[in-house]
């Protein structure tokens, strides 16, 4: 009997790119089954020609369940959103597992997300184990365990951006770091039913003591001592950075030929600037953003998304047409261009995915967090030495000057700018040997796999 994984993420760029690069691996570095499932909009988007056929790659198998959205729209508010995707998501997940158990298929662990602790509830009502998929940094993951035991009180009673707090095993911080998340006061705030949320999540880890396991998109070397939350009662193996220069991309590719364009630049010459796949630019921001690269004097690619509206991309468009410096394109292959040797700076709304791409790419960074867990990781990305964040002004927009100083103080003549890229190369190196055969992130992948075999009957072999 081989071992089975179920692999459940939501049907977003962000939960699907780090769930579907961790199926990949698993494939193959144990040869193991992996059926993975989607949302049905999720699922379309990846294969639009199938619809809601299931679908083949190798080892991998691809089933969508339904969360009752199948449309992919946005009706509901958040709260009904999330209980209808839990009520109708149970079902099908089940009818899923009832399934391939009657081809002779069985799922033996049921690998789950973030915000996804219901997964966690179908499969002890099928007798199989679970794991929780972390996707952010581990220090992010410590920072939530810490506040649901113990000091939430603290946090919430404080206010002061620049108030210094300190959590066991973790750099210094301030308020402002934290994930914005854990800062919320309004308990009417929409954003503070995520952080309930979260709590389930934790609750479930909590309820399973001993045998919990949370499979961390990180690697040992750059976050040791964050890995040790929870002592002996929680095991958080580091397996990462899961990705991958094919991934999946939900959006459209843009057309332009922006690799071809890279060719042409220079090494370390040139500017990238995305704030991911979910965040949309202010037009002053955009305004900002536009003046700030001109400034530089350097050449750019600038992400900007189609749901950026017709206002943004047409001030863009105006004020990037009449340089040759800049390139804007609607969507990218982010890992290819943060590989390309032109790129010499990632201007980032510091999502993990992002941020774990730049370090395992060697790209400097300049940060400008907008919410969640960003503020941390821009953070980090300073206590690492491989980026600085930008600072705003009143209305949180990174003025034009402030843009411009920052990325000349990764990409300048300067001694600081030499530091950071060093760091930057640095935490490449050590990116790539973690999940090189025989690196730390290698090595706990088949541990993990080997830990859960064994605690299975009969024993699974892969």
């Amino acid at each position: 009997m081989e071992h089975h994984f179920l692999v459940v993420t939501y049907g977003y760029q962000s939960h699907v790119s780090p769930a579907l690069n961790l199926s990949r691996r698993l494939a193959h570095v144990t040869g193991a089954r992996i059926t993975f499932s989607t949302t049905v909009a999720g699922h379309q988007r990846m294969f639009p020609a199938s619809a809601d056929q299931e679908v083949h790659e190798g080892l991998i198998s691809f089933i969508p369940f339904s969360d009752g959205q199948e449309d992919g729209k946005r009706n509901l508010d958040m709260k009904d959103f999330f209980a209808r995707t839990k009520s109708v998501g149970s079902g099908s997940l089940s009818a899923i597992l009832r399934s391939l158990d009657a081809r002779g298929q069985p799922v033996t662990c049921v690998i789950y997300g973030l915000l996804f602790s219901w997964a966690s509830d179908v499969a002890r009502n099928h007798g199989i184990p679970s794991v929780y998929y972390w996707t952010q940094p581990a220090t992010v993951f410590a920072l939530y365990y810490h506040y649901f035991h113990g000091y939430d009180r603290f946090i919430s009673s404080h206010d002061d951006p620049q108030l210094p707090v300190t959590f066991p095993g973790l750099p210094p911080l301030r308020i402002r770091d934290l994930p914005t998340f854990l800062t919320i006061t309004d308990m009417e705030h929409p954003m503070a039913l995520i952080l309930a949320l979260l709590k389930e999540d934790l609750d479930v880890l909590d309820r399973e003591a001993s045998t919990a396991r949370v499979l961390a998109n990180t690697f040992e070397e750059l976050e040791a001592e964050a890995l040790t939350v929870g002592g002996r009662d929680l095991k958080v193996m580091a397996i990462g950075p899961v990705m991958s220069v094919n991934g999946p991309n939900l959006f459209e590719l843009d057309e332009q030929r922006y690799m071809e364009w890279l060719d042409s630049k220079a090494e370390g010459s040139v500017v990238y600037v995305s704030f991911g796949s979910f965040t949309t630019f202010k037009k002053r921001q955009a305004e900002e953003i536009a003046r700030g690269l001109r400034a530089t004097g350097r050449s750019y690619l600038w992400v900007v998304r189609k749901d950026n509206g017709e206002e943004v991309k047409g001030l863009v468009r105006e004020q990037t047409a009449a340089e040759e410096k800049g390139m804007v394109v609607e969507w990218c292959a982010q890992v290819r261009v943060l590989s390309h040797a032109a790129v010499g700076c990632f201007v980032t709304h510091c999502g993990w995915n992002s941020t774990s791409e730049s370090l395992a790419c060697g790209v400097p960074v300049v940060g400008v967090p907008q919410f969640a867990k960003q503020p941390t990781n821009a953070k980090l990305l300073e206590v690492w030495g491989t980026g600085v964040r930008a600072e705003t002004d009143a209305e949180g927009v990174v003025e034009a000057a402030e843009l411009a100083r920052c990325v000349e103080s990764v990409m300048g003549e300067g001694e600081k700018a030499a530091e950071i890229r060093r760091r930057a190369e640095m935490w490449q190196d050590r990116a790539r040997k973690a999940v090189a055969e025989g690196g730390s992130s290698d090595r706990n992948l088949r541990a993990f796999v080997e830990d859960m075999a064994a605690s299975l009957s009969p024993i699974i072999s892969y």
